[in-house]
């Protein structure tokens, strides 16, 4: 048995649901980052409401409309708008502005690196400003869907129409194109840097291993996949998009080629965001129907930690020891679960 207390029998589901702390929102709830044992949970419009486990909540206001993008690591938050402004809270609360477009077009992506440079975009423009404070841009031929950096080195993947841009700020050499038919949205590297994968506008993912560029196409789903989170030991990658969790296998030089995923969890509903533990083989699920699960991977073992009440789940989030997890649906109803 994990340290989780889950059960050895997948068959036999416990529940943790008269231990979730509620948090009232107030309003739909776009994702849920923390810094340190705080819970930040971004709402689709304007603000950022923060949560500690005592559980009283407080509303920090961040922009003049929609809140389009969001990311975090750990130490920090920063927030893309359509006022044309990117915002950074810290740690201890601050608000700054990092930039403002000058047109007060969308920020529709935003991206960290793990040396403090942050990436945005604005239509077919990729921007970054290094640690350093310069600030470069690339522009692509289409719009940009998403944005990632590598896990080593400053080197951003701009996702676009037909494929990914690998952009090197600091080095005058020619982008890299990795080409592939249709609309490419969010983007991600593998933890070891082996692989990298986007979701669609249609209903599929598709990879490169980026030693040689070979492509992966991992299809099959019935709807388009919204929310995709990497395990622990980066060799999962688990998806929304089905009635189950899909778990892609990475942990070969091969990535998910000519390999079936796992199929974890399943419901009567769709699963609509994944969270992999950042320590444990775990996951948390959350469903169309307001379902939330603790699934281990090795054997599917679940835990409910909230029951179906017909809103959907639209953010999870962990805080980097593993102890605490948030969550909110769709009518602003929220929580926190500490393990």
């Amino acid at each position: 048995m994990s340290s989780f207390g889950l059960p050895e029998n997948p068959a036999s589901i416990a529940s943790v649901t008269d231990r979730v702390l509620p948090v009232e929102i107030g309003g739909a709830v776009a994702a849920i980052h923390f810094l340190g044992d705080v819970a930040a949970f971004v709402g689709a419009e304007e603000a950022v409401t923060f949560a500690a486990r005592e559980g009283e909540a407080t509303r920090l206001p961040i922009h003049d409309g929609a809140v389009l993008c969001v990311t975090s690591d750990g130490k920090r938050i920063v927030t893309g708008g359509d006022d044309g402004k990117l915002m950074q809270i810290a740690g201890n609360g601050d608000v700054t502005t990092l930039a403002t477009d000058a047109k007060h077009r969308w920020i529709d992506n935003v991206a960290l690196n793990s040396d403090g440079a942050v990436a945005w975009s604005v239509g077919k423009t990729a921007f970054v400003r290094t640690a350093k404070g310069e600030e470069k841009s690339h522009e692509v031929k289409s719009t940009v869907g998403g944005l990632a950096f590598a896990p080593k080195g400053l080197r951003l993947a701009i996702a676009h129409y037909n494929g990914v841009t690998l952009w090197f700020p600091n080095m005058t050499a020619t982008p890299e194109g990795l080409e592939w038919a249709g609309s490419h949205l969010a983007v991600s590297f593998s933890p070891d840097n082996k692989f990298l994968v986007t979701a669609m506008h249609e209903p599929a993912l598709h990879g490169w291993r980026l030693a040689d560029g070979k492509h992966m196409r991992m299809t099959g789903y019935p709807a388009r996949v919204r929310s995709m989170s990497w395990s622990a030991n980066g060799k999962l990658l688990a998806t929304s998009g089905a009635d189950t969790v899909i778990l892609w296998p990475f942990g070969s030089k091969d990535g998910p080629m000519g390999k079936e995923p796992a199929m974890l969890a399943p419901l009567q509903a769709r699963v609509t965001v994944v969270a992999c533990h950042p320590r444990e083989d775990i996951l948390a699920a959350g469903y169309s129907n307001g379902t939330i699960l603790l699934v281990r991977m090795t054997d599917g073992a679940e835990i409910l930690v909230r029951k179906n009440t017909d809103e959907a789940v639209t953010a999870l989030g962990w805080n980097a020891k593993g102890n605490l997890l948030a969550f909110a649906a769709g009518d602003g109803k929220a929580g926190l679960l500490e393990m």
